[in-house]
């Protein structure tokens, strides 16, 4: 269902590793809609239910797209933009921010 547009040559595309996983996507590509074009079907689950969640408003206002993204818990995907080299998991459940300083 989601699907990239093919006006971007393959090799201006940038590397990402998502749950393990190498895709290459267009620059300027939200991490949100990275995992959707490497067909993740949920980045989440909830903390309570483990209900799973895909990114929906794709602007920063829902947190469904709360992903873990160079080991940093509770980032939204859809508001970082992919760079070489990062590394995206699924979060699961709650994720800890630990001590603050």
């Amino acid at each position: 269902m989601f699907r990239a547009r093919h006006d971007t040559p393959p090799e201006d595309g940038v590397t990402v590793t998502i749950d393990g996983h190498d895709v290459t996507v267009p620059p300027d590509t939200s991490v949100a809609a990275a995992a959707l074009l490497a067909g993740l079907d949920h980045v989440r689950t909830t903390p309570v239910s483990g209900t799973p969640r895909a990114p929906y408003c794709m602007m920063g206002i829902c947190f469904d797209c709360l992903m873990e993204i160079d080991g940093v818990p509770n980032r939204q995907a859809c508001l970082e933009i992919v760079r070489p080299g990062m590394t995206v998991r699924r979060q699961d459940g709650a994720r800890s921010l630990g001590a603050a300083p």
